[in-house]
């Protein structure tokens, strides 16, 4: 792969860094501040509201400025908030930091994914996005294996914040200096050809029938998967008697399994197409959730749930795959943000209503209640017609 897209990647395990740690600190957060389930889901859906509304912002900025001063200003808006967080003595402001945070993940994704898929070539853009999602899960698992050590320890989990915020600020001015980044962006004279479209012509570039349906099924998707992810470790503590620490870590190497996982989805994306793909890693979610579900020994409990996490980060790289395939070249910062604006959009809303039906019955319903959501996004995405090649301008 060329430098350039090694940059991103990096620079992606980085921003990823602090991902699974809200969800996995909901229960060391409803005993250290005194919360009910409801409450301290807030630690998410708050941050996620945040990150909703600067994904349109964001695609406009990918098709418009430099790729290395958007990942630049990415690192150095997550390591700030990190220190933020780091101090933080009130439920409210972590809310505040993690809302902060949450502003660097669009920054970084819409640009970041719009000059893969620019840069790579189109042979080699399913394991590009491919390597480009195992780093970010890489620095997912690296998040969660770090918090379960300070949890372990007299430290803490603000210490967790504070541990990575500085070399995540010096790999930013690192990305700043780099001459690999600075002509990566999609030229101002290829735009020249595309100067007539506009209004009404550039919406249908961009939300064709196709992306408009795939934005569908995976909003239904984002529903099941945001739900069991965000209290996955309060269904091993409360549930299943779990320390904190052990469900941390139980928890963080599901992002390690994850690295094959979204190696695989970009490889299998390539060999038997991103909508085959993403249909089969769905169908082994399902599966693997419904026995999840009944597993009580933590022997049984480890395997099962990192099936899981193999499966669930092998559908990235072809739900992206779809993203650009569906629309033209000079149009991938608008889709994308279009894209992750409904996932966004999605995971600020299912954390409350999974915490609001799981109040009204137990934690072990987060299975039923993702499982019904991601059996409905398989039959959406049935609807969805299948490219053969990458769109052109």
């Amino acid at each position: 792969m060329e430098k350039p897209i090694w940059i991103i990647c990096v620079t992606h395990m980085f921003l990823e860094l602090y991902l699974l740690i809200q969800a996995s600190l909901i229960p060391v957060i409803i005993r250290e501040f005194q919360l009910s389930l409801l409450e301290a889901s807030l630690v998410v859906t708050v941050p996620s509201l945040v990150q909703l509304s600067m994904n349109i912002p964001s695609g406009f900025f990918a098709d418009r400025l430099s790729t290395n001063h958007l990942l630049f200003v990415s690192m150095l808006i997550e390591g700030v908030s990190a220190l933020i967080v780091s101090q933080t003595n009130t439920f409210w402001a972590l809310v505040l930091g993690v809302s902060l945070m949450r502003i660097a993940s669009p920054l970084y994704h819409i640009s970041g994914l719009s000059q893969i898929s620019r840069v790579a070539k189109s042979e080699q853009m399913g394991r590009s996005i491919g390597f480009h999602n195992a780093f970010g899960s890489l620095g997912s698992a690296i998040g969660v294996i770090s918090l379960a050590i300070f949890l372990s320890t007299t430290l803490g989990w603000r210490w967790t914040y504070l541990f990575w915020a500085i070399p995540i600020l010096i790999w930013g001015f690192t990305i700043l200096m780099s001459p690999q980044l600075k002509t990566c962006r999609f030229e101002k004279t290829d735009n020249k050809n595309n100067a007539n479209v506009n209004g009404l012509r550039r919406l249908y570039l961009i939300f064709s029938s196709g992306l408009l349906i795939f934005l569908i099924a995976i909003g239904f998707r984002e529903v099941g998967n945001t739900g069991s992810s965000t209290f996955m470790t309060t269904y091993f503590v409360e549930t299943r008697n779990l320390s904190e620490s052990t469900a941390s870590l139980i928890f963080g190497l599901g992002p390690f399994v994850g690295i094959i996982g979204a190696l695989s989805g970009g490889y299998l994306g390539e060999r038997i197409g991103a909508k085959k793909a993403l249909n089969l890693n769905i169908i082994f979610c399902v599966i693997s959730l419904s026995i999840l579900s009944l597993m009580s020994q933590i022997y049984l409990l480890i395997p099962v749930y990192l099936f899981y996490a193999f499966f669930s980060n092998a559908v990235w790289a072809p739900m992206n795959l779809i993203v650009a395939n569906s629309t033209a070249v000079t149009e991938r910062g608008l889709s994308f943000s279009a894209y992750f604006f409904t996932e966004g959009l999605i995971a600020s809303i299912a954390p409350i209503l999974a915490a609001g039906i799981i109040e009204l019955s137990d934690v072990w319903f987060v299975f039923p209640f993702s499982i019904a959501f991601m059996f409905t996004s398989l039959i959406i995405l049935q609807f969805l017609p299948s490219h053969k090649k990458k769109a052109t301008t």
